[in-house]
């Protein structure tokens, strides 16, 4: 943002020079980056008249002119800038001048002509050519016919004037124009700042609510829309002081009518823009959405296409304009306008933003959108413009303003107390100052109970909350003022959190396993709820969607670490990978409710796969895959190091697990996850093989048990026995449930059960099979008889046979 010195001191008073204003808002957040000296290396350049020129007889392009710049004698100066004619005021270099490019004039003969000084170009002055019209680029710069002559130059161009060049943050959107700065200087000079006029005549008499109709049919992409019509324009160059001070801050002057609505953006911050009323199809300015397919030519003669994100200006035709970026050409105002529709808005920034970075098209209007405007200063805008141009005599103004404005602004109003802005900031700044330094910013302030209620400005829309308004009273106080102190820390031992250790934990036990961790998104493709058989009411079908994914393959958050670590295995094997042995602890991410109210439950989960040779290949390995034990082993194993002893295994009714060949795992009555064989379509959904073995965890309670003291027991003194039986039980009878009988029946001599041989053939009935158990007995405090340990065998083969009509094996 450029701010011009002489264009502050419109509204405030400045007593200090500009490297002092400069540090001083530097100090208060609005970080100055330089300091502007325009005209600088200008000397003895002043306004002259041509009185005579005539072609040098000796050159082609040499002109001599005669000039009277003031000084009580006609100077004679040749140029060979083919604009310059008889009448013209222009600027002269005289004998002795300095120029920007450090060339000191003196006399010189060109074509047996003396020359006495130098007509000058806008580029020799030092002006950027940005900032001029086409016909002000080349040759002598032409001034205009009433400029008195003999006067310095800067005077007559502002070249006299400071411009700060101010790096505007985000949030200081309320700097972005002159005002804005002036109530900062205001502030921090302590002046008071004077707001500029903006009282209107309305001779045109009429209403403009005859004679237009506006409509905002998206209030959710333009919160207000007003307009004020202007009659006899007259289009003719805005006056010098205005093209002076728009140049100094980086606008081009064009003509009165634009100039204008530029110099109010600059001035209070609020973009406009001009319509020809003539052109309007049905008197009527509608913001809506854009249509698919419908083009618009702009002010820049480009055509563009218009999409339904974009805030489009329409009559009851056609779109004439693209709100907050450009108008429309069709709309332009012309030498021919005879009446004008003065435009004021506010948009929805994000909605600008987009639409700029679409079309490639940023303005400083759309830059303003973005940031955020004073949705109050509409009408403040529309008669600031209104004022402008009655004063150059070159409209006449309709009585009213059209506005639709569906939802009023209120700003934020927030009770703070002193002590709480004292305890943020670390300071003791009494009361009085704080509302001193509050109502210097024009925030309203008022007390309850020793409390301040403080109603902020409409244009100080980034003040919500108490942190704010500390921020702003700390600010004005002055940063320096605030001593800096050692943060107090309170020494103590550095040590992981407990779920992170239980982690690790997990990882290195895995990993040491064989398998390979693996890092992938938590988000994944939406298809994972039917390529796992998900069943219509399980809660993992309801997944979050994301906003703004990275891509249409991760479309929603996962509610299982399957899919993340299937679509791995896949990617591997399929490109000639013998095995995939791979694990991950990540996160799940299951809602309470959708669309969401509020966080969904995240969940810690250990995930593995295991599919294709359990060795590598080698001639002392075999040549087997991995099957249900492999991961039966390393869920165990897992189970084992986690210290988890009470779990049960039983059979598992997942959707996408093989039903004969997986578990789930039970602590108490709670499934804590499963483990076993994809089932065969689920495989082929995740074109995986289909002896492919998954495992997953939660591991909040597996870090419950984890986290348990291990108990320490002496080692028996005296040594154990064991002995084998074999049962024939029907098919159908687990393991699980053969154990839990023997378990249940046998005494507490009983330390061990395991089993050593599964038989079904010949010897076997149909439907039935033989399993052999190894069961080990000890005593603390002496050595076990046969006496003892056979009335528990008969006992527990009794109660299996009664459970499953079982028979002892011989």
């Amino acid at each position: 943002m450029l701010a011009s010195i002489a264009w502050l001191k419109r509204y405030v008073d400045i007593d200090v020079t500009p490297e002092e204003l400069a540090d001083k808002l530097t100090r208060v957040g609005l970080e100055v980056e330089s300091v502007i000296h325009q005209g600088q290396g200008i000397t003895g350049v002043v306004t002259g008249k041509v009185t005579a020129i005539e072609k040098n007889p000796k050159s082609d392009h040499l002109w001599v002119c005669q000039m009277d710049y003031g000084s009580g004698e006609i100077v004679q100066i040749q140029t060979g800038a083919q604009n310059v004619k008889l009448g013209d005021i222009v600027p002269v270099a005289t004998l002795g001048a300095e120029l920007p490019n450090g060339m000191k004039l003196k006399k010189v003969k060109m074509a047996d002509v003396y020359s006495y000084g130098m007509l000058c170009s806008a580029a020799e002055l030092g002006i950027d050519n940005k900032l001029l019209l086409p016909e002000q680029r080349e040759g002598i710069l032409i001034l205009s016919p009433d400029t008195p002559i003999g006067k310095d130059i800067k005077d007559v161009l502002g070249l006299n004037d400071t411009v700060l060049d101010i790096d505007l943050t985000a949030n200081k959107q309320d700097c972005f124009c002159m005002t804005g700065i002036a109530r900062e200087a205001a502030a921090v000079l302590g002046k008071t700042m004077r707001m500029p006029d903006t009282s209107v005549k309305e001779t045109a008499g009429g209403d403009v609510h005859d004679m237009l109709r506006v409509a905002i049919e998206i209030p959710e992409l333009c919160s207000r829309f007003t307009s004020r019509a202007l009659k006899n324009i007259k289009i003719m160059p805005s006056p010098d002081w205005m093209q002076n001070e728009l140049r100094a801050c980086g606008v081009r002057p064009i003509s009165n009518v634009v100039d204008v609505t530029n110099y109010v953006m600059m001035e209070l911050g609020q973009p406009m823009h001009a319509y020809d009323y003539d052109t309007l199809a049905g008197q009527a300015l509608i913001v809506r959405r854009g249509k698919a397919g419908e083009h618009l030519q702009t002010l820049d003669d480009q055509d563009r296409e218009l999409t339904p994100d974009m805030i489009t200006i329409a009559d009851t035709e056609k779109a004439v304009g693209l709100g907050g970026v450009m108008g429309g050409l069709i709309t332009e105002v012309t030498d021919k306008t005879k009446t004008v529709i003065l435009e004021a808005a506010a948009f929805n920034g994000p909605s600008i933003r987009r639409t700029s970075k679409a079309l490639g098209l940023r303005s400083e209007a759309s830059m303003r959108f973005e940031r955020g405007v004073d949705i109050a200063n509409c009408h403040r805008a529309l008669d600031r413009a209104a004022h402008l141009l009655e004063e150059m005599g070159a409209c006449e103004t309709v009585c009213g303003i059209a506005d639709a404005y569906p939802v009023p602004y209120h700003p934020a109003v927030i009770t703070v107390t002193p002590e709480t802005i004292n305890t943020r900031i670390g300071v003791n700044i009494p009361k009085a100052e704080m509302t001193e330094i509050l109502q210097r910013l024009q925030f309203k302030v008022k007390e309850d109970n020793g409390a301040l209620v403080i109603t902020a400005p409409t244009w100080r829309q980034d003040v919500t909350c108490d942190a704010d308004i500390s921020e702003e009273i700390a600010r004005m106080h002055s940063y320096d003022k605030i001593e800096s102190h050692n943060p107090e820390l309170a020494l103590r031992q550095g040590k992981e959190d407990p779920m992170e250790e239980v982690k690790s934990e997990a990882e290195d036990y895995l990993a040491s396993a064989g398998l390979d961790e693996v890092m992938t998104y938590t988000f994944t493709h939406p298809s994972f709820v039917d390529k796992m058989m998900l069943k219509a009411d399980d809660a993992r079908r309801n997944v979050i969607k994301l906003m703004n994914p990275i891509s249409d393959e991760f479309g929603v958050m996962r509610t299982t670490m399957l899919p993340s670590l299937l679509n791995t295995a896949a990617y591997n094997l399929a490109r000639q990978a013998e095995s995939v042995k791979i694990f991950e602890v990540g996160r799940v991410y299951l809602p309470k409710s959708l669309p969401l109210t509020e966080h969904p439950e995240e969940r810690r989960v250990i995930g593995a796969v295991m599919s294709g040779r359990r060795n590598e290949l080698n001639w002392t390995s075999g040549k087997d895959n991995v099957d249900f034990y492999d991961i039966k082993g390393v869920a165990e194993g897992l189970l084992t190091k986690m210290q988890l002893t009470d779990y049960e295994l039983a059979a598992c009714e997942e959707t996408y697990m093989h039903p004969g060949k997986s578990c789930v795992v039970k602590v108490g009555e709670k499934v804590i996850g499963y483990f076993g064989c994809l089932h065969p379509t689920a495989a082929a959904n995740f074109d995986v093989p289909e002896e492919t073995y998954v495992l997953e965890l939660e591991l909040a309670p597996l870090a419950e048990s984890a986290l348990k003291v291990p108990q320490y027991t002496h080692l028996a003194k005296f040594p154990g026995t064991s002995r084998d039986i074999a049962v024939v039980v029907p098919k159908n009878v687990t393991m699980q449930e053969l154990e839990s009988v023997l378990r249940t029946n046998a005494s507490e001599l009983l330390k061990g059960i395991r089993v050593f041989d599964v038989y079904t053939g010949k010897q076997v009935a149909e439907g039935c099979k033989s399993v052999a158990f190894n069961l080990t007995f000890q005593a603390e405090d002496r050595t076990l008889t046969d006496g003892e340990i056979d009335p528990v065998i008969k006992n527990v083969v009794e109660k299996v046979a009664e459970a499953y009509a079982a028979e002892l094996r011989k």
